[in-house]
């Protein structure tokens, strides 16, 4: 009788430990959310992995190391996610971090890449990540985890869209062309002048690409936003904006593909078929330092990064599509990338 109560009790720790092992985990959060990039500190190697949660609407931070037991890197600038997986790319560490996407553990580091900024989903098992100081595209098979090969676009490289079977490549420092790419042959078949440092791009509903190009650092040249015919090639739309002192980046798009957002004094909300640049933003920078722009594609709720003086934590800001101020949530260093995890899809 006493050996078997002694097997009851043993049995039943053993449950309950397992049990407070698999669900005591302070910083795992569950369900649909924000996946924010921290980029912290160059040189300083603390960049991070935030989530917001609405289940909780909590904020959980330093993800990946407080999961994986390691740093993420130096300056992560990127993330995306496909299936049920997400990568991050690290661009000073030189590598993307894959994890998955309901826990953060990680599953891969792909090494070896050059300055990697950013990354576009051809396939489930094709990638391309573009590289600001070397002249290649880089391809990943994401099945194997690895770099699988090279395109060279003879110039370095920054935003990147995909629309239909073509990749719009951005070479944004110094430049003010798009380079087209064949996604089924992995190779570059034209390309497309538009104003001056293209820094990022979306496509809307009609499959036109849109691009942003901010003038340049020194504002030598107006800022333009450029309308490019996927299937053309053929610049249908062209707006300049109206002082040249204004330098527009981190265009983003809603989930139907019918309002562009950007940065410009605030955030600028503008629909694919106006006739001019907004003038006055929809949700004013007082007391903040825009950063980052994020739209959630299920919701259109917005969130804006605020780096405060790109040294200390900053604030992952949350509004509603009416530009209301719904949260204000710490985040890390110098939040910027942010992607969307839902049960709905990527």
């Amino acid at each position: 009788m006493k050996n078997i109560l002694m097997v009851i009790l043993l049995t039943l720790l053993t449950v309950s430990c397992t049990r407070k092992e698999e669900s005591s985990h302070p910083s795992f959060p569950a369900g649909n959310g924000v996946l924010l990039v921290n980029e912290g500190n160059f040189m300083g190697g603390n960049g991070s992995i935030s989530f917001f949660s609405y289940d909780s609407a909590k904020i959980y931070n330093d993800l990946f190391s407080s999961i994986n037991g390691r740093p993420l890197g130096d300056v992560p600038n990127s993330a995306g996610i496909i299936g049920d997986k997400a990568y991050i790319v690290v661009n000073n560490s030189g590598k993307v971090e894959v994890i998955k996407k309901s826990t953060f553990q990680s599953l891969a580091t792909i090494k070896g890449l050059v300055s990697p900024r950013n990354i576009e989903f051809v396939s489930a098992s094709k990638a391309y990540v573009t590289s600001m100081y070397t002249d290649s595209l880089i391809i990943l098979d994401l099945v194997s985890n690895s770099i699988s090969g090279y395109i060279n676009l003879r110039r370095t490289s920054e935003s990147i869209v995909i629309a239909g079977e073509k990749a719009f490549v951005a070479n944004w420092v110094d430049g003010h062309e798009i380079m087209v790419v064949n996604t089924a042959a992995d190779a570059v078949i034209d390309s497309v002048e538009v104003g001056v440092e293209p820094e990022s791009m979306v496509v809307d509903r009609d499959n036109m690409v849109w691009v942003l190009c901010n003038g340049g650092w020194m504002r030598e040249n107006f800022a333009e936003l450029d309308g490019i015919n996927s299937s053309t090639l053929s610049i249908d739309r062209h707006y300049v904006f109206p002082t040249i002192q204004e330098s527009p980046t981190c265009l983003r798009i809603d989930g139907a593909g019918d309002n562009l957002y950007f940065l410009d004094g605030g955030v600028r909300k503008m629909s694919i078929s106006a006739a001019s640049i907004p003038e006055t933003p929809m949700i004013s920078e007082s007391g903040h330092v825009f950063y980052k722009i994020g739209v959630d594609p299920y919701t259109n709720d917005l969130f804006v990064t605020d780096a405060i003086d790109y040294q200390q934590k900053g604030y992952l800001l949350f509004y509603g599509q009416d530009g209301t101020l719904l949260q204000t949530l710490q985040a890390d260093i110098i939040p910027g990338y942010m992607c969307f995890r839902h049960s709905a899809g990527r």
